[in-house]
This record gives structure tokens, C-alpha cells and sequence, in this order.
């Protein structure tokens, strides 16, 4: 029953399932479904396998303790990874006591002269990829992986690092340009 649950159930109807019968064959292929996700979202971010894996139980709990809040205004994925993204951001701030990666810039950063295009920034050969998203800050190198290595859409990030469309708009146009920028100064002069 669990490989059927696995493949042809849809995301919110197993959440509905598991609210309704607190069963724990539709824990067991909800945990399936998504721990591996969690757990390589929560590796990415904290970079380190033993953090991820105590982070990727703990987000796991947080997702089915509030498993009734789910709304179904987003898709169940996407709230998911809001919720591992926030949990693994906190972790950071404690341990490194930093500030909020995604202060607003609005006010403290100029236009950028140019865009970047999606083809220009593409162009970029993956190991210089690596070496320039290590460079940039990490606001801009998340919000870069949410969009190309995640493949979400303006709204699913807006809607997981609780900003405005227009504010993630103006966040990638900076990221694009910042490491557009980087990798002419890395790569190209």
C-alpha cells in the first residue's frame, strides 16, 4: 500500500488522509515522499550531514505538528520547503549570531547598471558557478538556487521567504548581476 501512496496520491490529499486518520501508513509515505527533499535542502544550507540530519528530523516534526495549519494556498511542496528553509536560516542565525540574511537592500544598494539575462548568467561554466556562488552573499546565492537549481516559481519564492513578488524580483536582478559581476572579476579581466 505504501508504493500506492507513494505514486498516486497527490500531496494534499495525503496530508487530508493523515489529518483525518492519524494513520501511520500515510505518515510513513508522507515521510517518504518528502525526507530526502528535506534533508538535502537542509545539507545545502547548513553544510554539514550530521546538523542536516538532526535538522531534516526536526523540520519533519515541525511540518507534522503543524500539519493543520496547512492552508492549501500554496502547493504542499512549496510549504515544505518554506518551512525547512526558515528552520535552517534560525539555525544559522543562532549558531553564527547573524544578522537577517534578506534585510531589505532597497534602500542601502543602487540600481544595477544592467540586467543579466537568464542566457548570460547560464553561459557560466558550472565549476566557476560553484566558485562564484561561494563569493556572493548568501541571501543572493539562495534565492539564485531556489529559482535555477529548484526551478520555483517568483511566486513559490516569494511565498517561502515571506516577501513580496516585487521584492524577489528586485532580489534575483541583484543576485543575477552580483554574480555576473563576480565572474567577470574572477574570470574575465
Amino acid at each position: 500500500m505504501s508504493k500506492f501512496l507513494e505514486n498516486k496520491i497527490s500531496d494534499e490529499e495525503l496530508v487530508k488522509l493523515y489529518l483525518e486518520t492519524q494513520s501511520d501508513v500515510y505518515f510513513n509515505a508522507m515521510y517518504s515522499r518528502f525526507s530526502k527533499k528535506i534533508y538535502s535542502k537542509c545539507l545545502f544550507l547548513l553544510k554539514d550531514q550530521e546538523r542536516a540530519a538532526d535538522a531534516t528530523q526536526d523540520v519533519f516534526m515541525k511540518i507534522i505538528l503543524n500539519l493543520g495549519k496547512f492552508s492549501g494556498k500554496s502547493k504542499f511542496g512549496t510549504w515544505v520547503y518554506s518551512i525547512t528553509y526558515n528552520y535552517c536560516i534560525d539555525l544559522i542565525r543562532k549558531n553564527k549570531k547573524q544578522r537577517n540574511l534578506f534585510d531589505n537592500e532597497l534602500d542601502s544598494i543602487a540600481e544595477p547598471i544592467q540586467d543579466v539575462s537568464d542566457a548570460e548568467l547560464l553561459e557560466i561554466k558550472v565549476s566557476r558557478l560553484k566558485i562564484i556562488l561561494n563569493k556572493i552573499p548568501e541571501g543572493d546565492k539562495i534565492v539564485l538556487l531556489m529559482k535555477y537549481q529548484s526551478d520555483m516559481s517568483i511566486k513559490e519564492i516569494a511565498e517561502s521567504l515571506n516577501k513580496s513578488e516585487s521584492a524577489i524580483k528586485m532580489k534575483l536582478k541583484r543576485a543575477k548581476h552580483k554574480a555576473y559581476l563576480m565572474h567577470q572579476e574572477l574570470f574575465v579581466n
